[in-house]
């Protein structure tokens, strides 16, 4: 195995992983890793395209069959196993992960903990794959329903989380008894080939899991989309991108699970917990430079509140500290690349030129090339780009609203519908908002809502399907009704 340990606290695998084993690409071809925070490079990847995917699909199709046949104990065990190895090297991998993605260190060992919570929690549920039996129309009959493994599956991971949005999915798929072929974005490819690593060293069996690291997304995701030997596509992502992917799973028929874009509305009514709200905010805003799908993107303040909120909430927001994520204390890192900050940037300018008023912050930030300052801005409309687009960077406008009604409306005049927020003490409110809000996942008096047990995905243009929780086996099995007849005497 190609290791290197130069840039990092343990050997990170440079190559492929397919079938057990690590190859380079079949040219020689590698891809650079860059640090967002210093843009050195940090590594050279191997860069895998067609052959290798096909290779990688034809060994995860040749092991399908054994690994379907352990027993959900077997699974469990070796599940656990590959839990317990995450969790041991937490710091180290941690720093890896911060290297290649570039968000505060402290965050991101709360990321490969709660990866490794998914690996838990489906190592518990691989034992609760239960069926069915259906009275039958017929006494010389008897029906029975049971869950199967849906075969060969393929993910394609983001850069925001790149080690819990693949063990999210390759532990359900793996705990149904599928084998899965990863493919990590090009930007953060380290966390997954070290998940790789570990899986290989808690005992998971040759083809069950490969990573295919490579420069042309659009390539690869073409043969796993394509091959009739894959049964299920799981993406995290862009809806651009996931529209495409659906469409060219639908050759094959394929089961898809998407976990796409969103727009989430942040609802503060003037009855609530002011403290609490402006908690929430924070950590529903900033967390990974606001560079997740379930970041609050437009912020609703009830006027009666607004000039308080934005005052105190401003405040909190100026006193964050900008920096690489390697700083002690650091909260705010970079954007992860060029594109992301010219992004930022845009919607800014707009929302200025259209009448927004910049509370703070608004510009680069000095501690590097892709940092930016985290910025509030006031006097945000409906109409104004930034509250139509779905922003990944440490923006947050702030839109003044008079009453419940109004707010549900504007909050679900969008073509997405991941996650929602709403903070009052109002109960009745709560169940009011909390149903009428058009999303997949509804946080009431609470800013941070991802936990393994529950299960995350959104509607609308969001997504398809469910991950963690009991429902996230659902998409990894297939349901087969047996009829059993004859049975008279």
């Amino acid at each position: 195995m190609k290791e290197q340990t130069d840039n990092f606290p343990i050997p990170v695998p440079m190559q492929a992983f397919i079938d057990g084993q690590w190859l380079d690409a079949d040219d020689g071809g590698v891809f650079e890793v860059t640090n967002p925070s210093t843009g050195t490079v940090i590594a050279q990847v191997a860069d895998c395209g067609v052959a290798e995917t096909l290779r990688a699909i034809a060994a995860a199709k040749a092991a399908q069959a054994g690994w379907a046949k352990t027993t959900a104990q077997e699974r469990s065990t070796i599940l656990r196993r590959w839990r317990d190895l995450m969790v041991a090297q937490a710091d180290e991998l941690a720093l890896v992960l911060t290297r290649e993605n570039g968000k505060p260190l402290a965050e991101a060992k709360g990321e490969i903990l709660y990866g490794a919570a998914y690996l838990e929690w489906f190592a518990e549920e691989a034992r609760r794959i239960y069926g069915d039996t259906i009275p039958s129309p017929s006494p010389t009959s008897r029906i029975v329903v049971i869950k199967q493994p849906v075969g060969v599956c393929a993910a394609i991971t983001p850069w925001n989380f790149p080690n819990a949005m693949l063990m999210r999915k390759a532990g359900a798929a793996l705990a149904a008894g599928c084998t899965m072929i990863a493919k990590p974005a090009e930007d953060t490819p380290l966390s997954a080939l070290l998940a790789a690593k570990l899986a290989q060293d808690a005992g998971v069996p040759p083809g069950v899991f490969s990573v295919i690291p490579t420069s042309n997304a659009a390539q690869v995701g073409r043969v796993l989309t394509s091959s009739p030997d894959v049964s299920k596509i799981t993406f995290t992502g862009s809806t651009n991108v996931g529209r495409i992917l659906l469409k060219q799973s639908a050759e094959t028929i394929k089961k898809v699970s998407l976990e796409l874009g969103g727009n989430a509305p942040f609802i503060v009514f003037d009855d609530a917990n002011l403290d609490a709200a402006l908690q929430g905010a924070m950590v529903a805003k900033y967390r990974n430079a606001g560079q997740t799908c379930v970041c609050a993107n437009r912020i609703y303040v009830q006027r009666g509140i607004y000039a308080d909120f934005a005052r105190r909430f401003t405040e909190r927001v100026r006193a964050l500290k900008v920096a690489d994520g390697e700083v002690p204390g650091a909260e705010i890192g970079p954007l992860i690349n060029v594109a992301g900050l010219e992004k930022t940037e845009r919607l800014l300018q707009s929302a200025v030129s259209a009448g927004a008023e910049v509370l703070c912050g608004g510009s680069p930030d000095n501690a590097g090339a892709l940092f930016y300052k985290p910025t509030v801005l006031g006097q945000v409309t409906t109409d104004m780009d930034i509250a139509r687009e779905e922003i990944f960077g440490p923006l947050a406008p702030l839109i003044m609203f008079d009453d419940e009604e109004e707010v549900i409306a504007m909050a679900n005049d969008t073509d997405y519908g991941l996650a929602a927020y709403a903070y009052t003490n109002d109960l009745g409110r709560a169940w009011r908002v909390g149903e009428g809000l058009e999303y997949g996942m509804v946080g009431i008096n609470e800013g941070l809502i991802s936990n393994p047990v529950a299960p995350f995905g959104g509607v609308k243009q969001s997504g398809l399907g469910r991950e963690g929780s009991h429902y996230g086996l659902d998409d990894y099995l297939e349901i087969k009704y047996m009829l059993m007849g004859g049975l008279g005497r």
